[in-house]
């Protein structure tokens, strides 16, 4: 902390003088936020007396620049923030210059938003003690807080808002005493002056006052879980009833953020409590848009009253209900919850508006398949219901429904080919396959489904969307016991899928060749073990028409391929009857493990090279036939191509890559337990084999090189992971083998990391084909040395730490505005 202060002294008294007199030496005053002054701030303040001299200077310029002011301001209140700092500089009247009735908010710069921004963080950041709170109440800083919560700046009035939260609660929290529980209790004065504050607001015609009022209750509920605010709310829960009833329409946004706030807080949970009826009253006169989003918050909570979910739930159930009724005869739909008549004339009345209804089926359809990934249903879930309704919705959105009202035709015309809420339909489609034993007939399922993967108006998209949700209902089917003609049905789904993939494989548009190789590759991981889905693909062309995709002219197809040819030739090779795809008349393994080679080593695109990497890895883990004959062949290979890749999400897969070989060795030499034993064959586990065997196969694909060329790496992600397989390696090989732990050197910080990072270099520095590479990566002994003199762990602390120590230091703030108030006017840059 000594030197910290003492490079600190350095630096200050040559930079203050110069941002007071010349007014255009600091570019920004957000570079405030990383100004955490070193030690004691009162030591600060006396050792350094420019800081005082700074902010009098500028505060009583009769003209200041905004952009000094503004940083003069905030950095008063930093520096006032601890109750000594306040004292001395109230002394000088700093405080009362820049936050007394006669400061900025009298003067002319105070029409600039910067300055009337940095008076509030500055208030903000000084309001941590007595003294600072009291000075804010006597000195009429509370009624420039409120004029501010109506600023034009939406940061402005955000900033004065919680500005404003704060005082109130740091006021109750003065006096806590006065608060005895009792709706009447005795309020402190700044926080009577508040409430009355509050209650002048909403019982206002303002509706902007009123939201400004809600938006304060909101940060006070959302910060506070104590006793207190239930005496809060009973003053004010009249009022906020009235207004429900009255002006719910321009309010309705900022009482869901409200209530929602309130319902988390463990004071108001008791089922007992008023809070309940106020927010079933708000759901009943709420609209339907905004009564969702609340509806949606009540069910995510435990602790709420089951008619209250049950009424939330019907508000979401609604339009959905709505649309599939005008459909359909009402009894086919069983189950859904009833409302009251006048609810669902306003739903409908909002259906028949093309904006209004498009808008409110994709919230209900979303919220509803948000509640689908809870981890239990909030309320007794009318699942099939739903799913009927669910399909009878995408039917109408292709034009297959038969209206069976008037509103049943108006809706026809909004929804055919409305692609928003054909994606949002079959999204909440796709969630519903979640819950098994669903009673709706397959047929149903599937004939829709076929419906939007087979027509040619489509969008991709929606496309897109389709085959997500086809696989969900495939995994569902092939999961849980259904019927046998269920069962027929699914099978017989499936070899319909086969030519529309092979045509939708061949679409000029590329979305729609990368979702169809998307939907192939997926299938495959997730029905490995069916043997008669395996049988239909090798029946038909997918799997040749995927390799031809590998030259795709557009980077995402290519990838995808990688993918799909990738999964395809590891479960051929796990014994299942797929043959693999031609390659020019005579494909195998070894080709396409080369064409993969090549595509790694020369496609410009990045997509494609980190695809062909995790292919490598799944095949090296899955156990690969062409991987297992010469794993060692294999990774060097891999490696070689990757180490001169700029792309730093192809070096992180290739460090996995070498991290599951490195596991491996370690379980064939008998070191320790592979997790994938599935690659590594347990009889060729033995006894722990000499240590020159095991450092003989890393240096065989020179993964010393490559990890220790890595530590050195640009990117932190890399250096990072290369360092925990080495952290990894050494700590397996130094169990029982004999070997010490890195010596730690006397440099510290970035000397250290730096040190460290030359220690590895020469054993890195050779790339493959030199001749002092090929004697360095071949030298099990020379591999040791390194490891035993470098500290990784150490090391891997270093590049867990985040730059902002260096970039974000006092040091380095004071640097920047050194170098920026040298610069001309017209060649200034904000490094922040």
């Amino acid at each position: 902390r000594k030197a910290a202060r003492e490079c600190f002294k350095k630096y200050i008294s040559r930079v203050f003088p110069k941002t007071h007199t010349r007014v255009h030496g600091l570019p920004s005053s957000s570079c405030l936020g990383h100004f955490p002054p070193p030690g004691s701030g009162l030591l600060l303040l006396e050792e350094n007396p420019c800081l005082t001299e700074l902010v009098l200077a500028v505060l009583r310029q009769e003209g200041p620049n905004p952009t000094i002011l503004s940083f003069v301001l905030r950095l008063t209140g930093l520096l006032a923030a601890s109750e000594s700092c306040f004292q001395h500089l109230q002394q000088g009247e700093a405080v009362r210059m820049a936050f007394g009735e006669a400061g900025p908010p009298s003067g002319a710069a105070w029409e600039d938003t910067s300055v009337r921004s940095g008076w509030v963080q500055g208030a903000h950041n000084m309001l941590r003690h007595p003294s600072a709170f009291q000075f804010l109440c006597d000195s009429g800083a509370l009624e420039t807080i409120f004029t501010l919560q109506g600023d034009r700046s939406l940061f402005v009035a955000s900033a004065a808002n919680r500005l404003l939260a704060r005082m109130f609660i740091f006021s109750i929290r003065s006096e806590r005493s006065c608060l005895s529980g009792a709706a009447d209790c005795e309020w402190p004065p700044c926080a009577r002056r508040i409430v009355s504050h509050l209650e002048e607001s909403l019982r206002s015609c303002s509706a902007s006052r009123a939201n400004h009022s809600f938006k304060l209750l909101t940060t006070v509920f959302e910060q506070n879980q104590e006793a207190w605010t239930e005496v809060l709310w009973f003053r004010i829960a009249v009022t906020i009833k009235s207004l429900l009833e009255e002006e719910s329409a321009r309010v309705g946004h900022s009482l869901v953020d409200l209530f929602l706030s309130m319902a988390r807080s463990p004071v108001f949970s008791g089922h007992e409590s008023s809070l309940w009826e106020s927010v079933a009253l708000a759901l009943k006169c709420l609209h339907p848009t905004q009564a969702g989003l609340l509806a949606l918050g009540l069910l995510k909570l435990e602790k709420c009253p089951q008619a209250v979910k049950i009424q939330g739930l019907h508000i979401l159930l609604r339009p959905v209900d709505c649309v599939a009724r005008a459909f359909s005869d009402s009894s086919e739909f069983p189950g859904l919850p009833d409302g009251c008549p006048a609810e669902g004339v306003a739903v409908e009345a909002l259906l028949c508006s093309r904006s209004s209804c498009i808008s409110l089926l994709c919230q209900s359809l979303a919220h509803l398949e948000e509640i689908q990934h809870l981890a239990c249903p909030p309320v007794d879930f009318p699942h099939n219901p739903l799913l009927r309704a669910t399909v009878a919705m995408l039917q109408a959105c292709t034009g297959l429904a038969v209206p069976a009202s008037p509103l049943g035709a108006t809706l026809g015309r909004i929804l055919v080919g409305c692609s928003r809420v054909q994606r949002a339909a079959l999204h909440l489609l796709g969630a519903l396959s979640r819950r098994g034993n669903c009673d709706v007939s397959p047929e149903r399922i599937f004939d829709v489904l076929l419906v939007y993967l087979q027509s040619p108006d489509t969008s991709p998209s929606v496309l897109k969307t389709a085959f997500q949700a086809t696989l969900k209902w495939c995994l569902s089917f092939s999961e849980t016991s259904c019927s046998s003609s269920g069962f027929l049905r699914y099978k017989q789904f499936l070899k319909e899928m086969m030519p529309l993939l092979q045509k939708r494989m061949c679409s000029p548009g590329w979305e729609v060749r990368d979702s169809a190789l998307e939907f192939l590759t997926l299938a495959m991981k997730r029905l490995k073990g069916q043997e008669w889905f395996w049988q239909v693909l090798s029946a038909s062309e997918v799997p040749a028409l995927a390799e031809g995709l590998l030259d795709d002219p557009e980077s995402y197809v290519r990838a995808s391929a990688v993918k799909a040819v990738g999964q395809i030739f590891l479960v051929a090779s796990a014994g299942s009857e797929v043959p693999g795809p031609t390659h020019n008349g005579s494909s195998n393994e070894d080709s396409i493990a080369s064409r993969f080679l090549e595509i790694l080593s020369s496609d410009y695109e990045g997509f494609p090279r980190r695809a062909v990497v995790g292919v490598f890895v799944d095949w090296l883990r899955e156990g690969h036939p062409a991987v297992q004959h010469n794993p060692e062949r294999f990774v060097s290979q891999a490696i070689q191509a990757i180490q001169g890749d700029l792309d730093w999400e192809v070096k992180i897969s290739g460090l996995e890559l070498v991290d599951t070989f490195a596991a491996q060795c370690f379980h064939r030499f008998g070191f320790s337990e592979c997790p994938y034993a599935a690659a590594a064959s347990i009889s060729s586990a033995r006894e722990p084999a000499h240590l020159s065997e095991l450092l003989q196969a890393f240096c065989q694909v020179r993964l010393f090189n490559f990890l220790f060329g890595a530590l050195g790496d640009c990117d932190r992600p890399v250096a990072l992971k290369a360092c925990e397989i080495l952290t990894g390696v050494k700590r397996k090989i130094g169990t029982g083998c004999g070997l010490n732990e890195g010596q730690r050197s006397e440099l510290q910080g970035d000397a250290w990391l730096e040190e460290t990072r030359r220690v590895g270099a020469p054993y890195a520095s050779g790339l493959p084909g030199g001749d002092c590479s090929e004697t360095v990566s071949q030298d099990p002994k020379r591999a040791l040395q390194v490891l035993e003199a470098v500290d990784l762990e150490e090391l891997e602390k270093a590049l867990g730490r985040s730059s902002d120590h260096l970039e974000k230091s006092p040091q380095s703030l004071l640097q920047d505005i050194l170098s920026a108030g040298g610069a001309l006017d017209e060649n200034q840059a904000d490094c922040y």
